[in-house]
């Protein structure tokens, strides 16, 4: 495979950027995909266990997403401070950032792997995982963290790639794994006979399959634009400090997230367990929506970290207009769809009628709010591309912690109010965090254009 030089790269992007949207987002997009539809047969294979499994799932979500949600969001500043690099035409600083993102990833494998397995069935009790429920979950949970090395390893070379605008490469691993996953769900599950311990070793096995071979192609094919040379790896202090500037509040966002949706399933857990299971099957659901979103967020995090680097804000603002008004017509259009199929969709996983009726409830509700929530994804990771990681993480502190959490408290504890009133806090956080992040993605571009005045001189010399 021919190394793609970064020119190259930056020029087939900035000659036509609407179009470098997809050529990046499409990939990502049909990894996510192959992503969720492994995530989809794990609970299609749990939920013909029982309802029991698919809630003890539900309270292993997440701390998943507590760890997950760390290295991703580092994972966003390994790739927004690599495209930046990229765009300014300093490739060595974009190694060094790209052999920090690994050296990151490793050390958040170890440590999560190492508290999860050490301290797991205390922070179950304490999110308020059953009792008669707990053997499930444990055991999901063990699995799963003992993996932690390799998925979170995994993670941070996808940024990599991402970050140098390879999202193609990546996207084939993840289709193989989803392949060997679907394989060896059955398998573990029924064939051995290990339930949900099953579906957790299955996980782990086929995130292998991404992992090594993300590092086989970086590290000893040597096919990548970027170069990893951990034996003459150099701690840079200031690449450091710009890759946390960027992902420890994306890191911070992400965690405020997972906690926010342990306090929901604790609160929810009173009401049933089966509640419980059709708030976690909403939830798989939503990553089909968002699956088009998130992609587009990769990729825009990628063009406009380039275009930034490069002082292009005319090339910023087209491709922040560009992702809006995608985002605002996927979201208008999802909400539709999902709104009328969801009940046939969560009959595949489960024929509780209780189960799926609070899915069912809960996807209705959010379908009308599906369009503000995709511009506040959108703008914050927009922002995240420009360099600036606070923003996304202030208005994820506002949704949960200042309107969702308070509200759920409220309309469940002092109120009286049924479970579904949770989702109206849901909603109405959503709607508020959607406005707040539009309007300052709007005040970050006007800073920009301030500091980087559009000129003919700049867009000359990158033609």
């Amino acid at each position: 495979m021919a190394k793609i030089q970064s020119k190259d790269r930056f020029e087939s992007f900035a000659s036509n950027p609407t179009k470098a949207v997809w050529t990046l987002a499409v990939p990502v997009m049909m990894g996510m995909l192959v992503q969720t539809a492994y995530s989809i047969t794990d609970m299609v294979f749990v939920g013909r266990i029982s309802p029991d499994a698919i809630t003890a799932l539900a309270f292993n979500m997440p701390l998943f997403w507590f760890s997950y949600g760390i290295t991703f969001g580092l994972g966003n500043g390994v790739t927004a401070v690599i495209a930046q690099n990229i765009g300014r035409k300093d490739k060595a600083s974009a190694n060094n950032a790209a052999e920090h993102g690994l050296l990151i990833g490793l050390i958040l494998g170890v440590i999560f792997a190492s508290s999860g397995l050490l301290f797991g069935e205390k922070i179950l009790t304490v999110m308020g995982a059953p009792a008669n429920l707990m053997s499930q979950t444990l055991g999901y949970f063990r699995i799963i963290a003992g993996g932690f090395i390799f998925s979170l390893a995994g993670i941070l070379l996808r940024s990599i790639f991402n970050g140098e605008g390879d999202t193609m490469t990546p996207m084939k691993f993840q289709a193989v794994a989803t392949v060997v996953n679907v394989i060896l769900d059955p398998i573990f599950i029924f064939g051995l006979d290990m339930g949900v311990k099953g579906a957790a070793l299955a996980t782990i096995l086929s995130q292998l399959i991404t992992t090594f071979g993300l590092l086989y192609i970086i590290i000893i094919k040597k096919s990548t634009f970027l170069s990893l040379k951990m034996r003459h790896f150099k701690f840079n202090r200031n690449i450091l400090i710009s890759i946390a500037k960027i992902g420890i509040p994306s890191s911070l966002a992400m965690v405020v997230m997972s906690l926010g949706n342990a306090v929901f399933n604790k609160i929810l857990v009173g009401y049933s367990p089966k509640v419980v299971a059709g708030f976690e099957l909403s939830g798989r659901l939503d990553q089909i929506f968002f699956l088009p979103i998130m992609a587009l967020g990769h990729s825009l995090v990628t063009l406009v970290g380039m275009f930034t680097g490069a002082q292009r804000i005319d090339l910023v603002k087209k491709v922040v207009f560009y992702g809006l008004r995608t985002g605002l017509t996927i979201g208008i259009t999802g909400g539709i769809i999902f709104y009328f199929f969801s009940p046939h969709f969560f009959q595949i996983f489960t024929k509780d009628p209780l189960v799926i009726e609070v899915a069912v409830s809960l996807v209705r509700t959010l379908s009308f709010f599906y369009w503000i929530i995709s511009i506040g994804m959108l703008s914050g990771r927009m922002m995240q591309g420009m360099g600036y990681g606070l923003p996304p993480l202030i208005i994820t502190l506002i949704r949960v912690i200042l309107i969702s959490i308070p509200l759920t408290y409220y309309f469940t504890q002092i109120a009286g109010k049924p479970y579904y009133w949770v989702w109206y806090s849901i909603a109405l956080s959503a709607t508020t965090a959607g406005s707040v992040g539009f309007g300052w993605l709007w005040t970050k571009i006007k800073s920009l254009e301030k500091k980087h005045p559009i000129n003919l001189e700049k867009q000359v010399e990158h033609i």
